[in-house]
């Protein structure tokens, strides 16, 4: 049975009222916990519901992220869902804490909007989804190379206005590229098995090479993959040590003309040294689904407002970038493996006190 409550605003800035939905199992016992669920989109919402049926957890969506702001709404609830852009620093978990959380699970691979230390300092468990579609995000790495490679993004512009003239579309194809890909982990693998039936030459780079990614790529060193790839494909954590990994020192030693694509995390590149490199053609393509200050800006619609974000706006008037909005990760199988991933660690950490895809700092 399925019991939903309506519940009210807390806060005029908070948006929406939370809504609270309850799936009870009365035949079997069922270790089910009381969750907020935070940066709650329609197709978030959805999933977990669906879901849920088979754990029985106490859901309440919040629409807004989670931040020190907006913590008071996570008070007296043991589990706390959150999604990439909530800041949860130490001045939430601290609170969170005080509060009864003992468990944050994200619904993403990555986990640097989390506080480890403070987690760990504090008590709770932090939890993650480790491989949700790692095809959903190389089939969407691949798309933002056809599509800016192949100029189908200006073509159907052009089209819908009736303008069926092709001059200035010309693309390339990607069997005469050599694409780097930068990390090889579950996605780069991915990337690179799904690049090898375009017929290109693949480089890889990564501190740890696999066997799986050697049966299709050529592992190289830095300068090497430097220099020989056309197209440039970021796949790595976001790490003190890869933080603004490409930037003004690295970027000259790129081919020149390079494509950057970056679907992983947007401060892996240093926003305003892409534009000076985009300004003087260092960089002819730039293809991110990522952005580093995109906290405020992604999965809003701000259409009609006035942009405050400099960077970001330069970056949009570039006829060679292409941006997207954090989506790679957007199929209905994701989705799914999401919501199974994160409703059973909950369910485990309730039983156990434990979890299979607990992040240790």
């Amino acid at each position: 049975m399925i019991e939903s409550v309506q519940g009210t605003t807390l806060h005029p800035s908070w948006g929406r009222a939370e809504i609270t939905t309850r799936a009870v199992d009365h035949a079997s016992e069922v270790y089910s916990m009381k969750i907020a669920v935070f940066s709650t989109k329609s197709y978030d919402r959805h999933s977990l519901e669906l879901h849920n049926a088979s754990f029985s957890h106490e859901l309440t969506f919040f629409e807004p992220r989670l931040s020190p702001e907006t913590v008071a709404l996570a008070r007296g609830f043991p589990g706390v869902c959150i999604f990439v852009n909530d800041a949860c620093n130490a001045t939430v978990i601290e609170d969170l804490a005080r509060h009864g959380t003992k468990i944050i699970a994200t619904r993403s691979a990555g986990y640097n909007q989390i506080h480890l230390a403070a987690a760990k300092q504090h008590g709770i468990l932090v939890a993650r989804v480790p491989a949700y579609s790692p095809n959903a995000v190389s089939e969407f790495t691949l798309a933002l190379i056809l599509t800016l490679g192949r100029k189908t993004h200006k073509a159907y512009n052009r089209t819908r206005e009736f303008n069926f003239e092709i001059a200035g579309l010309e693309g390339f194809e990607l069997r005469d590229k050599t694409v780097g890909v930068f990390g090889t982990g579950k996605i780069g693998q991915m990337v690179i098995r799904n690049l090898s039936g375009f017929g290109c030459r693949i480089l890889a780079y990564d501190k740890y090479p696999n066997e799986e990614a050697k049966k299709y790529a050529i592992y190289v060193d830095g300068p090497t993959f430097a220099r020989e790839s056309d197209i440039i494909t970021l796949h790595c954590p976001l790490t003190p040590e890869t933080h603004h990994i490409l930037n003004e020192e690295t970027l000259p030693y790129l081919k020149d003309g390079v494509f950057i694509v970056n679907t992983s995390r947007g401060a892996l590149l240093d926003t305003a040294k892409m534009i000076k490199f985009l300004k003087s053609g260092k960089i002819g393509y730039l293809a991110i689904d990522v952005y580093e200050e995109e906290a405020d800006y992604f999965y809003s619609d701000l259409s009609d407002k006035v942009p405050t974000n400099d960077e970001l706006a330069r970056l949009l008037t570039f006829p060679n970038v292409l941006v997207t909005s954090h989506m790679a990760f957007l199929t209905d199988h994701a989705l799914r493996n999401i919501a199974e991933t994160n409703l059973g660690n909950f369910a485990e950490f309730e039983r156990t006190g434990q979890c299979a895809h607990q992040v240790r700092e």
